[in-house]
């Protein structure tokens, strides 16, 4: 068990460093969007790619956002209906509940895969970029998602913010 632990941490380090993408996607996305409404109201011009290059950062963001939730167990759940069972029917309940994670992380993978390679030799109007790479989050994030609902399954636990109250 320690040696799926340790491999478990080492490969969330790696999905770690990866979710750095996202956080220069979203400082990204506010410098375009700020230039495009900046440019926009000062001088009544808008970038030909802003709104494409937006909305492509927007969507790498949010999906590997919805890793980091899987991770830090910050998705919306209901405790006050699961507190009414006793402890070892709520153990169960978490193996279910991690196995439909990895279902939807699984599905994610399959569904995105198939997008990224439909989309391949389709181009983006604006920036003529493949639109493949709108999709490409998709596998990533799904597989982020199983390898987490994985080590979750196993009791391994990955969250790095644990000082986070609920309900602010």
């Amino acid at each position: 068990m320690n040696v799926i632990k340790r491999v478990g941490l080492v490969i969330d380090t790696i999905f770690e460093k990866f979710t750095l993408i996202a956080l220069i996607a979203l400082i990204a996305l506010i410098f375009v969007v700020t230039t495009q409404v900046f440019t926009r109201k000062l001088f009544n011009f808008v970038f030909f790619w802003s709104e494409e290059v937006t909305l492509l950062l927007l969507a790498w963001f949010a999906f590997m956002a919805i890793a980091v939730g899987f991770r830090e167990y910050i998705h919306l759940g209901i405790d006050s209906f699961t507190n009414l069972f006793p402890k070892s029917f709520n153990k169960f309940l978490d193996k279910i509940i991690s196995a439909s994670i990895f279902a939807f992380g699984f599905y994610l993978v399959i569904q995105g895969w198939d997008f990224t390679v439909l989309m391949m030799d389709s181009t983006l109007q604006a920036t003529k970029w493949p639109s493949s790479i709108t999709y490409a989050v998709m596998p990533v994030t799904g597989v982020m998602i199983c390898v987490y609902s994985l080590l979750q399954f196993f009791n391994i636990h990955t969250t790095r913010h644990k000082d986070i109250e609920e309900g602010m």
